[in-house]
């Protein structure tokens, strides 16, 4: 096996791939133990002050990785996917396109395809730890080591119910399907409480470095941007986006307000109409002249966006952090609550770009939203680092 193969990374996402080479460029630079707790917001600041941008290093100066590519069927994440995994092959990553979804047979003959390497693998990364993919997978691994990089704030949530002993349920999916979906969610119970199993580390590697051996993973980090607390010898490596700072920018700013879009319609949670209401008002009060679409927005709701508040909708080809990073961008960036509120903050360092959060009133929220929901997302803007802070009446409910 070639020395990338023996650190194996699953991606379905392109800010998962984005964050699988953040995750290699941290490790070349520091390959030592990652740390054991989140440091304080005071002592994060005090370091992102000091901090200097990050010299550059030459092409290869990625920690070896194999990345595995676990398309979506989506059009727009399948482009974004492909324009990552063209940068990856650039910093000499070895990527690998594996179609699993399409046809009821694609994820049996891609798993059977994947085996070897994953019995293999001494360290494997994931991007999602929710993913049922992802989950099958994590039944062969018989790694030391297993990282989990950052796929949004569900990274939070993630760690919150790994805590809590919980199974691994998305904070907005909410029970459905009647019988039918009951009768799978029991047969895939054992895949998905070995798969949580995984995520708990051996107790022994807290303090000792492990030797190998196969049937249970040796340690468990987390690289992630996202204000969490490791737990039970769990390991914390932070996210900086040193690698997107090093390669890209710092961007030209312009003069105007940038506004990011969510996929909170999307996925059931916000009212369609309260959105466009607090697009719309945004739009007006900050003079917000862009919209940078989230890849599953449909092009339906973006045209109503269009119409109703004369933005400038923009697709992006890659992840936010490195289109915001490349420039132009708007001297401010305003979002709802998501990831990019804590990731930008990190991409953007030095740059002079403001980034606001606006809260999500709850009378936003749709009959069918998860109980979750409304406190998931008042954590995300609560737990957000050096943000600028907008009340949900900055955009008004309509009526």
């Amino acid at each position: 096996m070639s020395t990338s193969a023996s650190t194996l990374a699953f991606v379905e996402s392109p800010v998962q791939l984005l964050n699988v080479l953040e995750w290699a460029y941290a490790r070349a630079a520091a390959p030592g133990r990652p740390l054991d707790g989140v440091p304080s917001q005071r002592a994060r600041r005090a370091g992102r002050a000091a901090r200097k941008e990050p010299g550059p290093r030459p092409p290869g100066a990625l920690a070896p990785v194999r990345i595995v590519v676990l398309p979506p069927t989506d059009p727009m994440s399948r482009g974004q996917l492909r324009r990552m995994a063209a940068l990856a092959r650039d910093e000499g990553c070895e990527v690998r396109w594996q179609e699993a979804r399409g046809s009821r047979l694609a994820p049996l003959k891609a798993l059977a395809a994947l085996a070897g390497d994953v019995r293999a693998a001494r360290t494997v990364v994931v991007g999602d730890p929710f993913s049922r993919y992802v989950q099958l997978l994590l039944t062969l691994v018989r790694a030391e080591e297993l990282v989990v990089v950052d796929d949004g704030t569900a990274t939070m949530e993630f760690v919150a119910q790994t805590a809590r002993g919980e199974r691994l349920v998305r904070w907005h999916r909410v029970g459905g399907g009647g019988l039918p979906g009951r009768v799978r969610e029991l047969a895939y119970a054992p895949v998905s409480a070995a798969a949580r199993r995984r995520f708990v580390p051996d107790r022994a590697s807290v303090d000792v470095e492990p030797q190998p051996g196969p049937g249970r993973t040796r340690r468990v980090e987390v690289f992630t941007s996202m204000p969490v607390a490791p737990h039970g010898g769990m390991t914390l490596r932070p996210n900086e986006f040193a690698w997107t700072r090093a390669r890209f920018g710092p961007p030209r700013l312009t003069k105007g307000t940038d506004l990011v879009g969510t996929s909170l319609v999307e996925t059931g949670v916000v009212d369609p109409d309260r959105y466009l209401d607090a697009v719309r008002s945004l739009t007006l009060e900050h003079g917000a002249t862009r919209y940078f679409a989230h890849r599953r927005e449909s092009p339906e709701k973006l045209r109503a966006l269009s119409r109703a508040t004369g933005l400038e909708i923009v697709r992006p080809d890659l992840p936010l952090e490195l289109i915001a990073r490349r420039g132009p961008v708007g001297r401010t960036i305003l979002s709802f609550p998501s990831t990019v509120v804590h990731t930008l903050p990190y991409a953007l360092t030095g740059t002079g770009v403001t980034v606001a959060v606006c809260d999500v009133d709850p009378a936003w929220l749709t009959g069918s939203a998860s109980p979750r929901a409304r406190s998931f997302l008042a954590g995300v803007t609560d737990t957000a680092r050096d943000v600028h802070r907008l009340p949900a009446q900055a955009a008004p409910t309509a009526g």
